[in-house]
């Protein structure tokens, strides 16, 4: 056995998993698969064909039956079973977009929304920049919880800082790739933001979103995030309305999207295109409000994992719809162009 089907077992082993994570599955499957591919790929050559031959795989720490049987399936040649519905379900989900939805993801140069296991995701930051790039993208901005949101194991001052030196360590062997420091900022009850001016103004890219109290009243809502993205630090409203529609739903925030959408085009802010399928947010009405109101927007993904990256197309099928081009789209814009306007902070 050479190396050559060594790397094709980690290649489906990790195509499985990235598949997985973009259909949701649960945290615990799809990491069954990434926790094989790492242990496959960790085998020296000689212990590798030697497993292969005896077809000794579920004695090794992390493969189990289902995954042993994914490695089997191609050293003979055969296409895993559980890799070709996966492909199959993404083709028809790929299919049910417009012309125009594929060509604005074609458009996009990166993704402005993402998280890491620093925070409530599920990789390491490397393996977030490494699946972007992956998947065509130029630049990746990693924007973990701020602290107050606990839950999600938010990043204190000192965690951000550490975080923004490893970016910045990292794009030295990344590039051309690039990494931009970022932060999901929480909004807080009266519009100030969860993180200290002076962080904020360091990083590349600052998205500020609600997360609680989503029932405030209509009136103390919209005060709330007018004063947010009125103010010197925020470059995206994440999210706007809350909503979940998929799983333990959640209805949408009651605010005066008028004023919030007008604030943020003359704020020069960008309405995030939250492209998770349990959010879909903001809603139709809304977005085409947003567009009226001539905004500018970002289509993120909000990936928790490396698969979840992915989903942008999804969120681009939304904005075609609305009518929106790729001008007006910040993340279509090359790294230069985007950091130019984030600097006008």
């Amino acid at each position: 056995m050479g190396h050559e089907p060594q790397d094709r077992v980690v290649e489906t082993l990790t195509r499985i998993a990235f598949l997985l994570e973009r259909a949701q599955a649960s945290t615990y499957r799809s990491g069954a698969y990434r926790q094989a591919a790492a242990v496959v790929a960790g085998l020296p050559a000689e212990e590798f064909g030697r497993r292969a031959e005896e077809g000794a795989w579920t004695d090794l720490s992390g493969v189990g039956p289902s995954t042993s049987e994914v490695v089997v399936d191609v050293l003979r040649g055969r296409t895993p079973r559980t890799l070709a519905d996966l492909e199959e379900d993404l083709a028809d989900r790929l299919a049910a977009a417009s012309p125009d939805g594929h060509r604005l993801r074609a458009a996009l140069r990166g993704d402005l929304h993402s998280h890491t296991d620093a925070s409530d995701g599920g990789a390491p930051l490397q393996d977030m920049a490494l699946a972007a790039e992956a998947i065509g993208h130029d630049y990746l901005a990693v924007t973990d919880h701020s602290p107050r949101l606990r839950v999600a194991n938010g990043l204190s001052a000192e965690r951000l800082v550490k975080q923004v030196e490893l970016v910045r360590a990292m794009n030295e062997v990344l590039a051309p790739f690039r990494l931009l420091a970022g932060i999901e900022v929480d909004v807080l009850d009266d519009g100030t933001l969860d993180q200290r001016p002076d962080l904020l103004e360091r990083l590349d890219v600052v998205v500020a979103s609600v997360h609680s109290k989503l029932r405030m009243d209509t009136a103390a809502m919209t005060r709330r995030m007018v004063a947010a993205v009125s103010g010197p630090h925020v470059d995206v409203l994440g999210h706007c309305t809350g909503r979940r529609v998929r799983g333990r739903t959640r209805p949408p925030s009651e605010f005066d999207a008028a004023a919030v959408f007008g604030a943020c085009a003359r704020h020069d802010v960008a309405v995030e295109v939250n492209a998770r399928p349990d959010r879909q947010d903001p809603p139709e009405d809304l977005l085409a409000l947003a567009a009226d109101a001539g905004c500018l927007f970002a289509v993120d993904s909000d990936a928790h994992a490396p698969g979840q990256l992915d989903w942008q197309v999804d969120g681009c099928q939304r904005l075609a719809t609305a009518g929106v081009g790729p001008e007006r789209v910040v993340n279509t814009w090359s790294p230069g162009r985007l950091l130019e306007w984030t600097a006008r902070r």
